[in-house]
């Protein structure tokens, strides 16, 4: 996207606004993982990343680290169409049986909108330490529950990560 994901507009709003306003009717115990100042403007804590350039592992390691919670929603900053209704059915969803709980639908799994326990943290951390940090692998190697969406709902999932998506996304949803 050539600058930062989290705050390119859609419908005037940054993505992150769009996520923000999913999550609150859920929970007001918000914290952004991020390592630049340019989310300063939003009210949230926010939280380095505890190891850096290690992608949505890093990430997710670093959440589960600051939280004082058990089990946590995790959520990227690329998905402006997410709903409070899909969070909540994922929410609804989850069982303690689990330690990672995701959405899938016909054609892939979406590990960025999911809950997951501090249960995974040891093992989040041995895969970052030997850099293997492919999300699907990782999710493979714990105990992992899918929950089928509607392929009509897909479109709730759609990471936005070009131009010519969110381009693409204006167009269709206009």
């Amino acid at each position: 996207m050539q600058s930062e994901k989290g705050l390119v507009l859609y419908q005037n709003k940054p993505f992150i606004e769009h996520i923000i306003e999913a999550v609150l009717p859920i929970s007001n115990n918000i914290q952004l993982v991020t390592n630049t100042n340019d989310y300063d403007y939003l009210a949230y804590k926010k939280i380095k990343d505890v190891v850096v350039d290690k992608g949505p592992l890093g990430g997710i390691y670093s959440a589960l680290i600051h939280s004082d919670s058990e089990i946590n929603l995790i959520l990227s900053c690329d998905i402006p169409l997410i709903s409070t209704e899909m969070l909540q059915e994922l929410i609804e969803k989850h069982t303690v049986d689990f330690d990672v709980s995701v959405f899938e639908d016909t054609n892939r799994i979406h590990p960025l909108i999911g809950i997951y326990s501090k249960n995974i943290l040891a093992v989040l951390k041995k895969a970052i330490d030997a850099n293997d940090l492919k999300m699907m692998r990782f999710i493979s190697n714990i105990k992992h529950q899918l929950i089928p969406i509607l392929d009509a709902k897909r479109h709730l999932f759609k990471n936005i990560n070009s131009v010519a998506e969110l381009n693409e996304l204006n167009t269709n949803l206009s």
